[in-house]
């Protein structure tokens, strides 16, 4: 039998890595980077089947769009070796039926929940 797992890893800008291009990978959408100017964009993402971003009632609406919500964490942080995101990895073996999943809301300031 499958065995669930999580990981969780830190966006880091010391690693040059992107919060923006982290979104745009997991949630297999196209997002422009406003640090670096660039398109980011990972076409062979296909196995999304549902994304959501969550916000605390007192968050400006506009931080439900991907594109706003990272591209605002990212201009905050401006040093080089700046932590810019964490990334939560959970694994649910797939023969537990989608009708069978319990979905925890989150109430992080921010938290771009992708299945």
């Amino acid at each position: 039998m499958p065995c669930p797992h999580c990981k969780i890893t830190i966006i880091k800008r010391s690693n040059n890595e992107s919060a923006v291009s982290a979104a745009a990978y997991q949630s297999g959408q196209k997002l422009f980077s406003e640090y670096d100017q660039e398109q980011k964009y990972y076409p062979y993402k296909n196995e999304v089947t549902h994304k959501e971003i969550l916000l605390p009632p007192h968050v400006p609406p506009e931080y439900a769009d991907r594109n706003t919500l990272w591209n605002s964490a990212e201009a905050q942080e401006k040093q080089w070796n700046s932590q810019l995101a964490r990334r939560f990895v959970l694994a649910i073996p797939r023969e537990i039926p989608s009708e069978q999943l319990l979905i925890v809301k989150l109430s992080a300031p921010a938290f771009d929940r992708l299945f």
